[in-house]
């Protein structure tokens, strides 16, 4: 795997790095690239010669106290006094020198956060997701029964009553579309997801953590959501607070401001949550039934890792996906995104999309990611060396899994000739069942 970038996006980063971070932003289709980096290179110059002039006067300042007490003990009390004129007008030009290099560190950071994370290297070139590039494809394409159905109509045939065991209206009625109730079977299938995706985690040697499902804008900052995806996200204006969008916020920030000790690395965690996103402008038949919902379910797997160990760890997580798609007999393949399809933080991310067997059409279930240093660097996320030095720490973070998309998949791939759906048997322990009717 071709080496990481160590330290990017700081100041320090994009002045040494000026072409490289300017090509890293175009390969994402970042408008006015070169510009917004000149303009941060300038800021960062500016607030560098103020810092040196602020410390030149401080120094002199200090100097001159100094002299002031050396003149008083020699009894010089009126050399003193007129030098102590002199540390006023210090005083004063400290005072509007340190006012201007917190204006200005201000532009600077409000223009650095603009700033999404560069792409890996092995990232492929391209704007949309008809760009992304099939590195990985497994699984038999099941050839449905006749009259096989999409799942929101299956759904309606499915279970007691002719009751629904997914009710979209019902959930339209309590809160609005996109909130779904699961009853019955659909209930206990996701409870049964749930708890086969932790122990999988655990055996993978994760740890699980409960967090909270509401944030506060810090931790929205540090792993990348505020300020890019403000309007994705449920915001509670009263206290200010973010409902989640994945488990990836609360999981990452338990480390903000930390230097973990080398010893503990990598750190690996495991959490369900139910997850929420607004989707604004969302429509169309892709988003029908289970396919996009305001509030779902998700099994997320983050690592903190060194940074010459992070791209292991990245195969690692997407091999732990295959392995979940594989036990759940489900057809899938892995897409290496292009620069323009990527997320605003992410170096490098790989989707995994299940087979839609009664929709004829892939679905994307997990995407699995490096962030290398750029939540890290937000986070204040580091370690210190075997000879003490301090550095940024990688992150890394996965769905292992989403439910919506795999339940819908499971419903429809497995619809048998006499109208029920198969369990895969990996599930059956955890629902007590091994058929729908």
């Amino acid at each position: 795997m071709p080496t990481a970038y160590s330290n990017m996006l700081q100041p320090i980063f994009i002045r040494d790095n000026r072409d490289l971070t300017i090509a890293g932003l175009q390969k994402k289709h970042f408008k006015d690239a070169a510009e917004i980096v000149d303009r941060i290179i300038e800021l960062d110059q500016a607030r560098r010669e103020v810092q040196q002039e602020l410390d030149d006067v401080l120094a002199e300042s200090n100097a001159k106290a100094r002299e002031i007490g050396a003149l008083m003990k020699s009894g010089q009390k009126e050399a003193a006094e007129a030098a102590k004129g002199d540390t006023v007008v210090l005083k004063e030009r400290s005072k509007t020198l340190d006012e201007k290099h917190k204006e200005i560190e201000q532009v600077l950071l409000d223009e650095l956060v603009k700033l999404p994370n560069l792409p890996h290297e092995s990232v492929p070139e391209g704007r949309t997701a008809e760009d992304n590039v099939n590195v990985w494809e497994k699984g038999d394409k099941p050839t449905l029964p006749a009259g096989a159905l999409p799942h929101w109509e299956l759904i309606r045939k499915l279970g007691k009553n002719q009751a629904p065991i997914i009710d979209f209206e019902l959930g339209n009625k309590i809160t609005g579309a996109g909130f779904p109730v699961y009853k019955g079977k659909a209930a206990r299938l996701q409870r049964a997801m749930i708890s086969f995706f932790l122990d999988e985690a655990s055996k993978a040697g994760y740890i699980e953590v409960q967090t909270p499902i509401l944030v506060n804008a810090d931790s929205g900052f540090a792993t990348g959501q505020l300020p890019d995806k403000e309007g994705q996200m449920y915001h509670d204006a009263q206290d200010d607070l973010y409902l989640i969008p994945t488990a990836e916020v609360p999981v990452t920030n338990l480390y903000r401001d930390v230097i973990v000790a080398e010893s503990e690395l990598p750190v690996k965690h495991a959490a369900y949550t139910p997850c929420f996103r607004r989707e604004a402008g969302s429509w169309g038949a892709h988003v029908r039934g289970l396919n996009r919902l305001h509030q779902f379910d998700k099994i997320e797997i983050v690592q903190i890792n060194k940074p010459e160990e992070s791209y292991k760890a990245l195969d690692e997580m997407v091999e732990h996906v295959k392995g979940l798609l594989e036990k759940l007999e489900l057809p899938y393949r892995i897409l290496r995104l292009c620069g323009g399809d990527m997320g605003f933080t992410s170096a490098l991310t790989y989707d995994f999309e299940v087979w839609s067997a009664g929709q004829e059409r892939w679905l994307e279930c997990s995407s699995v990611s490096n962030f290398e240093t750029y939540q890290a660097n937000r986070l204040k996320l580091r370690y210190k060396t075997t000879d003490k030095k301090t550095q940024l720490l990688h992150t890394l973070n996965g769905s292992a899994l989403a439910l919506p998309r795999i339940l819908a998949s499971l419903l429809e791939n497995n619809q048998q000739a006499d109208g029920t759906v198969r369990i895969p048997a990996v599930l059956v322990p955890y629902c007590g069942f091994d058929v729908i009717e």
